[in-house]
C-alpha cells in the first residue's frame, strides 16, 4: 500500500508503544514517523523480558505483518506456569499457577522485540531527536518541537516518550506520576556456566519472589530462554534485519527502597552493581551467585513511580501512550501490555477516522476515553501488589517470611 503523505503522525519515543503504532499506521498507508532522543537504537538498557499476555500479543498480532508476528513467536518461549514467593532462603510460602490456553502469553526478550518492531521502518525512526513541546499551527495544523531547535509538522502528534516524557506536562497538565516508595536494581546473568544451568530443575518453569525479613526488601529472577535464537529466525522471516545474539540468561531484580539507593552511585553501573551485591549477602547462595555473575554493563536502575489519571488533555489534535501515561510499578507485568494495548487502539481509531471523514479530535479523545479506564485499572492493581508483596501490611509480610515457609520443604538446597 502506497504512503500518504496529506494526513501525517509524528510519535514522540521509539520505546514499544511507539513503534507499535508507526508499524500499525505504515502498514495502513499513513505518514507516520518517530523521533526519539537517543543516538541510537540500542545505547540504552530499557529492561530485559516481557511477559506477553492477552492484549500486548493481539496488538502484536493487529500491528505487525505476519512475518514479524510469527517472529516474535518463533524467538519467544512459553513463560513459566508457576510464580512462587519465598523467604530469602529459597522457602515455598506458596505458589501461584497461571492456567492460560496455549499461546495466550508468550515471554520475549524486549531487545529482540524492539528489534522485530523497527523492522520495515527505514527512513521513519529519527535518532537524537528530543521531543520538548507541540505548537498549534503550521501547515499540517501541528509542529512538534525538537531540543536541537528543529520542527517537524504533522497533523497529529503522540507522546510516547516514557515516564520522563517532556511532552506531558503541556498535553497533560495534571498528571505527572507520584513517585512510588520502592525502587529495582536490575541485572543479567547467563543461564548456563560451564554447561550448566544456574537455575535447578526445581524452578525451571517457575519465576520467584524471594521476600526478605525486612519489609521492603526482596529479589526476584526468572530464565528466559528463545524458543529458536534469534540470528536464525531473522534470516529466516526477516532477512537483512538486525538481530540481537539471543543467549540464554536469568533475568533478576533487587527491590529496595528508593531511599537505600544513594544519589551519587544513580548513574554508576558498578557501585549499583557494588550495592545490589552488598544487599544481597542475606538472601539464599544461588541468588548471592546470580548477582555475582551479572554481565555489568546490564545493570539497570528503575525508580518506581506511579502514574495519575489525566483530567484535561490540551491540545485536541495531541495524544500520549504507555508509560508517558499510565507508568506503574513492575509488578503483575502489566505495563508493556498496557502500551501495546495503547498503540493499537489508538492506531485503530485514527485508521477509522480516516475511512470515515470524522474529525481527528473526536478519534483521538474516543481513545482516551476508552485507555483511561483500563490503564488505570492495570496502575491501581500494580500498586497494590506492590503493597500486599514487600511488606506494605505487617501482617501478611510476617506470614510470608515466618510462618509459611515452616510448612514447607526447603525448594533449593544451600550446598
Amino acid at each position: 500500500m502506497g504512503i500518504s503523505t496529506n494526513f501525517s503522525v509524528a510519535i514522540a519515543g521509539a520505546g514499544l508503544s511507539g513503534l507499535c503504532l508507526a508499524q500499525y499506521l505504515t502498514r495502513a498507508g499513513i505518514d507516520a514517523h518517530v523521533y526519539e532522543r537517543d543516538p541510537g537504537p540500542f545505547v540504552r538498557r530499557q529492561g530485559y523480558r516481557i511477559i506477553l499476555d492477552r492484549h500486548g500479543l493481539a496488538a502484536l498480532r493487529e500491528s505487525l505483518p505476519r512475518p514479524l508476528y510469527n517472529l516474535a513467536l518463533t524467538t519467544g518461549d512459553e513463560p513459566g506456569g508457576h510464580l512462587r514467593f519465598t523467604d530469602s532462603r529459597l522457602r515455598d510460602a506458596f505458589t501461584i499457577t497461571f492456567k492460560d490456553e496455549p499461546y495466550a502469553t508468550r515471554q520475549v526478550d524486549r531487545l529482540t522485540l524492539r528489534s522485530i518492531l523497527q523492522t520495515g521502518l527505514n527512513g521513519r525512526i529519527h535518532y537524537g531527536k528530543q521531543a520538548v513541546a507541540v505548537d498549534s499551527g503550521g501547515p499540517a495544523g501541528l509542529r512538534l518541537r525538537f531540543a536541537d531547535g528543529g520542527a517537524v509538522a504533522a497533523t497529529v502528534v503522540v507522546g510516547a516518550d516514557g515516564v520522563g516524557s517532556a511532552l506531558r506536562a503541556q498535553l497533560m497538565p495534571d498528571a505527572a506520576p507520584a513517585s512510588a516508595p520502592l525502587a529495582g536494581i536490575y541485572g543479567r546473568s547467563p543461564l548456563h556456566r560451564n554447561g550448566e544451568s544456574m537455575i535447578p530443575d526445581a524452578l525451571r518453569s517457575s519465576g520467584v519472589l524471594a521476600i526478605a525479613d525486612r519489609p521492603g526488601r526482596a529479589f526476584f529472577f526468572t530464565p528466559m530462554r528463545f524458543g529458536e535464537r534469534p540470528r536464525e529466525a531473522f534470516a529466516r522471516l526477516a532477512p537483512g534485519s538486525y538481530a540481537p545474539t539471543g543467549d540464554d540468561y536469568v533475568m533478576w531484580g533487587l527491590l529496595l527502597g528508593q531511599g537505600e539507593v544513594p544519589i551519587g552511585v544513580r548513574g554508576d553501573l558498578l557501585a549499583l552493581w557494588r550495592l545490589a551485591a552488598g544487599l544481597s549477602t542475606d538472601f539464599h547462595p544461588l541468588i548471592r551467585r546470580l548477582v555475582a555473575t551479572a554481565e555489568l554493563d546490564a545493570t539497570v536502575l528503575n525508580l518506581f513511580a506511579t502514574g495519575r489519571r489525566p483530567r484535561r488533555w490540551a491540545v485536541p489534535r495531541a495524544t500520549m501512550m504507555g508509560d508517558a501515561v499510565h507508568v506503574m510499578p513492575p509488578f503483575g507485568a502489566h505495563g508493556g501490555n498496557t502500551a501495546l494495548r495503547d498503540a493499537a487502539l489508538l492506531g485503530r481509531r485514527l485508521l477509522e477516522a480516516r475511512a470515515t471523514g470524522r474529525a481527528v479530535e473526536e478519534a483521538i479523545a474516543a481513545y482516551q476515553d476508552e485507555m483511561v479506564p483500563y490503564a488505570f485499572r492495570a496502575v491501581d492493581t500494580a500498586g497494590r501488589l506492590m503493597r500486599r508483596l514487600t511488606g506494605g501490611a505487617a501482617a501478611p509480610h510476617w506470614v510470608l517470611t515466618r510462618v509459611l515457609p515452616r510448612l514447607h520443604r526447603v525448594t533449593v538446597p544451600e550446598a
